[in-house]
Formats: C-alpha cells, sequence, structure tokens
C-alpha cells in the first residue's frame, strides 16, 4: 500500500502553526483538531519544523509554566523527516518505528500534501489483514 492511499482516505489537511506563535496558541490547535502534532510552516505549504504534545511536555518539565508564552520555534523540531506519497507504508512503518516517530508530513514536488500518523499506519496494516482474511476464509470456503 502507498502512503497516497492513506491520504485519498483520510484526507490531505493539515494543520499548521506559524514558528512565532506561542505554546498556548499550539495547544489550541492541537486541542481543537483532537490531535498530536502540528508541522510548523510560515505559509502551510513549506515545513520549517514540528511539533508534538510531547514536544510540550518536555519542555514544560524542563522550563515550567513559562514555556507557554514562548514562541513554538524555540521548541520545535527542526529536522524534520518526510516522506512522498509514493512511498511504501511498510516502508514508512519501519521508519516511525526505528526513529520514535509519530507523525510524518507527506511532500509532493517540495510542497505539503498531507500528513500521515502511526495510527495511519497502524490503521491501514489492519485493513490489509482483514482483506487478507476475507480472501482466505472465501477461499477455504470455495
Amino acid at each position: 500500500m502507498r502512503i497516497s492511499t492513506i491520504l485519498r482516505d483520510k484526507g490531505s489537511a493539515v494543520a499548521t502553526v506559524r514558528p512565532q506563535a506561542t505554546v498556548t496558541e499550539l495547544l489550541a490547535v492541537l486541542s481543537d483538531h483532537n490531535i498530536g502534532a502540528v508541522v510548523v510552516s510560515d505559509d502551510g505549504m513549506t515545513i520549517v519544523g514540528i511539533v508534538s504534545e510531547r514536544d510540550v511536555v518536555r519542555r514544560l518539565h524542563l522550563m515550567g509554566p513559562a514555556v507557554l508564552h514562548e514562541p513554538v520555534s524555540s521548541i520545535m523540531t527542526t529536522e524534520v523527516r518526510t516522506c512522498e506519497p509514493g512511498a511504501d507504508v511498510e516502508d514508512l512503518r519501519k521508519t516511525m518505528t526505528d526513529h520514535r516517530i509519530r507523525h510524518l508530513p507527506v511532500l509532493s514536488e517540495g510542497r505539503l500534501a498531507g500528513i500521515v500518523s502511526i495510527g495511519d499506519v497502524v490503521k491501514s496494516a489492519i485493513e490489509e489483514l482483514e482483506t487478507e482474511k476475507a480472501h482466505l476464509v472465501d477461499y477455504l470456503h470455495g
């Protein structure tokens, strides 16, 4: 299965936040969209970084509540792993597992085209297993 299949089913909308937004504003975006990570972008199409719940928790632990007034750029990850729509889901699963990444932005021709979470990858694996099981049951009951 390809990443484009996941995006076709879930959509290509990506929540973004500007680097100068405060961590409090970031938390509002995470909460409003019920998501675990946001792409940091000046224009909604290019990636400056990514910031997750995990980033907020770590910095909150280190800095205390003062972090809530800091810009997102101070806590974001700047070396962002990405993938393309044609990438294989199994390869992405391995990358996410090996590098402990839960969200991967999808780029098409250098522009933001979606985001895939580990939940999306697991869901696609379950769907493939269910389809395979149904085919095997049909074959056995012929």
